[in-house]
């Protein structure tokens, strides 16, 4: 199986994973973790370009095809063994953030986002994808002041982001929002809920 954790910056979605992997393997499951950008040596390289080189010049499109580059290794490296292994596939955030950063927020087109990562992910999608949610001002206050390249839009930009967010997944069968306002226990108590089906 393969989940995604998705949302805006500060809503507590690299933590639930943390949480959701403990569980996971606690049921006597093999779990692989996963960042997207990141997790193979190029995708090292290509996460610290996009979110730590502030002083570069990268326009909307050419950020758009960093991360698929970086995916596309991901997935031919790291995912499709795993799952053809039978392991489980943990991986903090996967297409879906691009289609709604570069897409929404970015004002490319979010439909052919989705067109050209089928093709750098060889059609590899997640099972489920979780979308966590919470308002703007929460998940800021969350994220605190030491913000990288991405986090630093402003407000405008994450309400952007917000919104592309919640109509994906108004809009996809395989998308669930996950309510992030609450305390971390109660959070996962949701996570627990939305996973269990698949594994029964």
């Amino acid at each position: 199986m393969f989940i995604a954790f998705e949302g805006v910056d500060g809503t507590g979605k690299s933590t639930q994973l943390e949480r959701c992997q403990a569980w996971i393997e606690s049921l006597g499951r093999e779990v692989l973790v996963c960042r997207d950008p990141g997790s193979t040596p190029l995708g090292l390289k290509l996460r610290e370009l996009l979110l730590k080189r502030s002083e570069l010049q990268i326009d909307i499109e050419s950020e758009m095809f960093l991360f698929m580059a970086a995916r596309a290794q991901m997935v031919a490296e790291l995912i499709l063994p795993a799952l053809a292994q039978g392991r489980c596939v943990l991986c903090d955030r996967f297409l879906l953030s691009t289609v709604v950063y570069q897409g929404y927020a970015g004002n490319l087109d979010p439909q052919k986002i989705w067109e050209i990562g089928s093709v750098a992910t060889r059609g590899c999608q997640p099972d489920l994808t979780l979308v966590f949610d919470a308002p703007l001002e929460i998940a800021m206050q969350r994220l605190g002041t030491g913000r990288d390249r991405m986090e630093s839009r402003g407000d405008a930009f994450f309400a952007a982001v917000r919104n592309g967010f919640l109509t994906e997944a108004a809009n996809h069968d395989t998308l669930r929002v996950v309510d992030a306002s609450g305390a971390a226990a109660e959070i996962h108590d949701h996570v627990r809920k939305a996973i269990e089906p698949f594994f029964k």
